[in-house]
């Protein structure tokens, strides 16, 4: 006779004892069955907790790094209520219409482009770019602007991969405007554009030579510029201060334009502050012809990524950098943070330095202030009702309040307490 003490649980018996995890019925049968299977009934709640951990859900950012990327880089908040949008539809002919007629157009104002398209990312941007307006024809780049950034995205590869040719130019440390020119002027190379690449999350110091946009601006053929972090305007009307030292280096939109670059291309996710996108602007007839091309449709954005950069694209129009999330943590005066870190009454407050992140001016700190904890406590943090990331120097854990929204220094400091 079988003991029935020692039977494990029904797989539904099981699953039913989870439900205050709040997940549907069919992942929690998944979950107790493999509990079961691995001769561990007991662990069924843990394993649920982990699977509810491991989807996507809201974090408290304390890593000091304003564009995360393991965070979805620029914080962004999107209230839309339900109902259907007119993605496709011109209201005043009651036609169809072009989704690249609202957001878009505002990003051109904005740059002082003549004309503007989105697609899903940056990286999307310049492949759509080079097949429309080079096709299998050769694009002149310099030899130090050939980058591979995060994920792989390597230049010459997406090159390959859009049909263009690529025209190394000058060396990695030092490239003129004659070697373009010498490039440009010898017909085996059928060089259909240049492009200049933003390098993004690296520099190259010291002996080093590289002509600027308006150098370039006038060898016969389009000058793309892919400035990559999404800075609009180097004046930053939007602030009341006006520009942070800190982008002092950063290359805008507009200024880019003015210098004579044909289209520039850049991130929604970074320094535009908004969700993952991709944006082309500049000159009207270029731009056409990438919107007119096979791969604009297969790389355009839902009508959710373009609601959210039409509402960013608004603020921006009404100056109201401080409705901006990213803006209004990226400027928030370090006493403002010490006020906050002193409110907070755990830890040790302690001076600190943000970063960018993103890809975005490698080399540049921004003070900051922060709560310091003896040992590394990011596992535990991460564990707190809504979790809480962190980062790690000479084995104390930092919590940097210029990436935390003060609307969250109550849970960050319930979090910090529930660790003594």
């Amino acid at each position: 006779m079988t003991d029935s003490t020692n039977r494990p649980p029904s797989v539904d018996t099981l699953a039913r004892s989870l439900v205050d995890t709040g997940l549907p019925h069919p992942l929690l049968v998944d979950i107790a069955r493999e509990a079961i299977a691995a001769g561990d009934p007991e662990s069924a709640a843990a394993r649920a907790d982990a699977a509810k951990r491991s989807m996507l859900q809201r974090v408290i950012n304390a890593t000091g790094t304003l564009l995360h990327t393991n965070l979805g880089r620029a914080p962004v908040g999107v209230e839309q209520p339900f109902g259907y949008r007119n993605l496709e539809l011109d209201l005043q002919t009651g036609q169809r219409g072009s989704r690249q007629s609202q957001a878009p157009m505002l990003l051109a104002k904005l740059c002082g482009a003549e004309s503007a398209i989105v697609v899903n990312n940056c990286a999307s941007a310049v492949m759509l770019i080079l097949a429309a307006l080079a096709g299998d024809k050769g694009v002149a780049v310099s030899r130090g602007e050939l980058v591979e950034i995060g994920g792989g995205f390597r230049v010459p590869d997406v090159m390959e991969q859009s049909g263009a040719r690529l025209i190394e130019v000058g060396t990695t440390n030092r490239t003129r405007r004659s070697d373009y020119e010498r490039r440009i002027a010898d017909p085996a190379t059928d060089v259909a554009m240049v492009m200049q690449i933003h390098q993004s999350n690296y520099r190259i110091t010291g002996f080093t030579e590289m002509p600027t946009t308006a150098e370039l601006a006038d060898l016969g053929v389009p000058l793309v510029s892919d400035i990559g972090s999404g800075l609009l305007d180097a004046a930053c009307p939007w602030l009341t201060d006006g520009p942070p030292t800190w982008l002092a280096e950063e290359p805008a939109a507009k200024q880019t334009l003015e210098a004579g670059a044909s289209l520039v291309a850049f991130s929604g996710d970074k320094l535009l502050g908004g969700p993952q996108a991709g944006v082309i602007a500049g000159d009207a007839e270029l731009v056409g012809r990438c919107a007119a091309h096979p791969l604009a449709r297969a790389l355009r954005p839902g009508g959710l990524v373009l609601e959210a950069l039409q509402d960013l694209a608004l603020a921006y129009l009404r100056r109201d950098g401080q409705s901006i999330p990213f803006w209004r943590i990226a400027t928030q005066p370090t006493e403002s943070l010490r006020t906050r870190a002193n409110a907070l009454g755990v830890g040790s407050v302690v001076d600190t330095n943000a970063v960018p992140g993103g890809g975005t001016l490698p080399t540049v700190e921004i003070p900051s202030v922060g709560i310091a904890l003896p040992g590394d406590h990011r596992a535990a943090l991460r564990s707190a009702p809504t979790a809480i990331m962190a980062r790690v120097e000479d084995d104390t854990t930092i919590c940097d309040l210029r990436t935390v929204d003060p609307a969250d220094d109550d849970a960050l400091g319930e979090a910090i307490r529930a660790l003594t």
